[in-house]
């Protein structure tokens, strides 16, 4: 067998799908998507122990319902929409939950990544993710599709459901919005 950088997603999808194999082709699944699944969900969520639930549930969910992917997509693309649709999940259970003023969100934030310990981040890339935080829920998702994980527009498109042409325009005004933080914040 392959190792685990080297299988791949239709070595994958065989042995989740044979009986007697499931177990082994969950494990590659894992190691082969685990790193970069929680780093997504991460961005979307902001902090570790939030990106970790939330990436335990994706892979719950996908434990579940693997034997209905039918392969209309890229093994990698289902697994980015079901994180995504987990991450938007929790953000909108995380809402409705009472929390602090709007006044306080861009100090919980700085606070949050500077206290973190996964975040190691210099001045710019802090108050990069601040800019991104400002972005509405669409447009931070293509955002950090398209910047961070260097997906093509097509490839967002199967993620998000969403034409391209709507694609390039989020991500056009989320650039166009970042800037103008930077501006406005004279950084």
């Amino acid at each position: 067998m392959p190792t685990t950088k080297d299988i791949s997603d239709d070595q994958i999808i065989t042995l989740l799908c044979s009986d007697d194999q499931t177990e082994a082709g969950f494990r590659a699944l894992m190691q082969k998507y685990q790193e970069r699944l929680y780093w997504h969900i991460r961005r979307m969520v902001v902090e570790h122990e939030d990106a970790n639930d939330v990436t335990q549930n994706t892979f719950i969910k996908v434990y579940r319902n693997i034997k209905s992917f039918q392969g209309n997509s890229k093994l990698y693309t289902w697994l980015y929409r079901i994180a995504t649709n987990e991450a938007i999940t929790f953000l909108n259970k995380k809402k409705k939950k009472p929390t602090t003023s709007m006044d306080n969100e861009e100090y919980d934030l700085t606070n949050t990544l500077k206290a973190d310990e996964y975040f190691d981040g210099n001045e710019l890339q802090l108050n990069l993710k601040k800019a991104i935080s400002t972005l509405p829920q669409k447009q931070l998702q293509v955002f950090n599709l398209r910047y961070y994980d260097e997906m093509s527009y097509q490839e967002i498109s199967e993620i998000l459901d969403t034409s391209v042409g709507a694609l390039k325009a989020s991500y056009h005004h989320a650039v166009k919005k970042i800037e103008a933080y930077f501006k406005d914040s004279d950084l």
